[in-house]
């Protein structure tokens, strides 16, 4: 298994750990710890990138996006339609709304996978349903969505089906345009730039 995601993972589980022994009072608590740590062992926790371009263009109006990412980050680039909730700002009372919301699923995202579990964990903390993580973030975004890279020939026909969607969704969301910009020497994260906006390429 990569190696990085060996240790996305021991981070996860560790920062579970954390979460499930944080002071009730403070959270809410209505979970229990033990489910909690469950629950970061099902991957049913993730949504594909290809399930939520499908939610994009079917406009569903039962699937909200929220962006857990700095709100210079959310200026940048975001997807259609999502709602910024900064990573400092996920308890507080005026966002509340935005996931106490009955029959509503929501995806959180950020660049990876990292800070939205991080968001998942808290809000699952604190009980609330129907929340899923975008996995791989909008790095996973670019790459299979906006960017898809085409089958080796010998492939299957389900992956060269998966890759003709994942065009198709490219076109719809404008990919055909996207260029993306290579790293800098300053150790800066690159950027993908669409109708004017750049999307962060970077961990977390």
């Amino acid at each position: 298994m990569n190696k990085k995601y060996l240790f996305l993972s021991g981070l996860l589980i560790v920062l579970g750990i954390i979460m499930a022994f944080l002071p009730a009072k403070k959270y809410g608590v209505q979970i229990s710890p033990e489910n909690l740590l469950l629950e970061l062992t099902d991957d049913t926790r993730f949504v594909s990138t290809d399930e939520v371009a499908l939610y994009l263009i079917e406009a569903d109006p039962q699937v909200q996006l929220i962006d857990v990412r700095t709100p210079e980050e959310f200026e940048l680039f975001s997807l259609p339609g999502a709602v910024n909730v900064p990573m400092d700002s996920l308890l507080n009372p005026n966002f509340e709304p935005y996931v106490d919301q009955v029959g509503m699923k929501t995806v959180l995202y950020s660049n990876g996978s990292v800070y939205a579990s991080q968001a998942w964990m808290l809000y699952r903390r604190k009980a609330y349903s129907n929340i899923y993580i975008m996995k791989g973030g909008l790095n996973e975004w670019v790459e299979t969505i906006l960017k898809p890279i085409a089958p080796a020939a010998t492939s299957p026909k389900e992956a060269f089906d998966l890759y003709d969607t994942r065009v198709a969704a490219s076109q719809f969301f404008g990919g055909g345009s996207v260029v993306v910009a290579p790293n800098s020497s300053s150790g800066s994260k690159p950027a993908v730039q669409r109708k004017k906006k750049k999307a962060a390429k970077g961990g977390c």
